[in-house]
């Protein structure tokens, strides 16, 4: 595909603003990039993550999905995991991914859906 044209300016957060003296190297442009959507792309559905692995170079997180056998009657219930879908993150996407589930939990905190677990060795407010 090639890139189109769009009316707005793309800055990343802390860019320096240009140098005034001659001296200064000259900044890169920075990239403006729009988002598409694909309607047609396919998901994926997990219900756990099987591993999360930092090499330094790449976030890498495998998705798993469970799937349980039939139950039967006076047996244990049993089921296995299978891997549904690997993620594999640069060091940039892996904090912008971080940054954001912070900001998702959160919401879903101050929503009261989930509570901040205290911190092991910090006392509980008194009452």
């Amino acid at each position: 595909m090639s890139p189109e044209p769009t009316s707005s300016k793309a800055t990343s957060p802390g860019a320096a603003a240009p140098a005034a003296t001659a001296a200064a190297p000259a900044e890169r442009p920075q990239a403006t990039v729009r988002y598409l959507d694909r309607a047609d792309m396919e998901e994926t559905f997990a219900d756990s993550i099987n591993g999360l692995i930092f090499d330094g170079q790449t976030l890498r997180i495998e998705f798993g999905v469970t799937r349980f056998d039939d139950v039967k009657p006076n047996a244990p219930i049993t089921g296995r995991r299978y891997p549904a879908c690997r993620l594999v993150l640069p060091p940039a996407a892996a904090v912008d991914l971080i940054n954001r589930m912070q900001q998702i939990a959160a919401a879903l905190t101050q929503a009261g859906v989930v509570r901040q677990a205290p911190r092991p060795g910090a006392e509980l407010p008194k009452s």
